[in-house]
């Protein structure tokens, strides 16, 4: 079995690499890619895997993009940091999806699921290229660009260009660039992912999303992480792990 994995993320690569090989040790892993255009390239000048296991959320964009640029008429595993909430619209497009961090059980569950619907029917494989094919059919669901925030006895709504941080303190409030703090109706930090532009907005850990033009200043720990200072507000630094910290500073630099 032919497999191609697109995931920016090293050290989940990894894992998903290692618990590939000991759930299906006839697997080929044929590339491991970490961004959308380098996806877009790969599968326009090769041969297409068996198998598909492929990040939501990607460096340079959302992988659904993939599909505007090449079509893939081959089933899919969709690993993802988001719950079933999050991306239940996706879920009929694909044999299934995974949560990170990524389960050995799961997996292998997954896989059985591939064989018995794609490897061992042809009229199931049809039914696959099919579901591929309405993805293919798609239009890019488009960013939110407003948010509503409690403000006194009513809503406001703040413009996305306006925001600095969310953050996840208990509850999830958002930080205006005019250093105001609101409350929000978010139950978590994955579902606004879902819903802004991975250009201007990233992850950096847990607790926050920034906005690009919220960072002031990074300064690299000595542990490897990096320390991110928020325009607008002095006494509030965001980590970003010894793992991200490279993948923050391409986000950065990217328009």
């Amino acid at each position: 079995m032919k497999v191609l994995i697109i995931e920016d993320e090293s050290l989940i690569a990894k894992n998903l690499q290692r618990l590939l090989c000991e759930v299906a040790p006839d697997v080929e892993i044929l590339a491991v890619i970490d961004s959308v255009s380098a996806a877009v390239k790969w599968l326009r000048s090769n041969p297409h895997p068996d198998l598909l296991f492929m990040d939501i959320q990607l460096s340079d964009g959302v992988s659904f993009e993939i599909f505007t640029q090449v079509s893939i008429d081959k089933p899919i595993i969709f690993t993802t940091a988001y719950d079933e909430y999050a991306i239940k619209a996706f879920k009929f497009n694909s044999i299934d999806y995974l949560l990170k961090p990524i389960d050995k059980a799961d997996l292998k569950t997954a896989l059985d699921k591939f064989h018995r619907l794609y490897e061992q029917s042809a009229g199931k494989q049809s039914e696959i290229i099919e579901l591929v094919s309405i993805l293919n059919s798609k239009r890019p669901v488009p960013f939110k660009e407003r948010f509503l925030v409690h403000h006194k006895s009513g809503f406001i709504p703040i413009q996305s260009d306006l925001i600095s941080v969310f953050l996840k303190d208990q509850i999830i409030y958002l930080l205006s660039t005019s250093g105001q703090k609101y409350v929000t109706d978010y139950n978590t930090l994955d579902e606004i992912e879902e819903l802004v532009n991975p250009l201007s907005f990233y992850r950096a850990n847990r607790q926050t999303l920034i906005h690009k033009s919220a960072v002031e200043s990074i300064q690299k720990h000595f542990s490897g992480k990096v320390e991110v200072k928020v325009r607008g507000y002095a006494d509030m630094i965001i980590d970003v792990s010894r793992e991200k910290a490279q993948d923050f500073k391409n986000w950065l630099e990217n328009d």
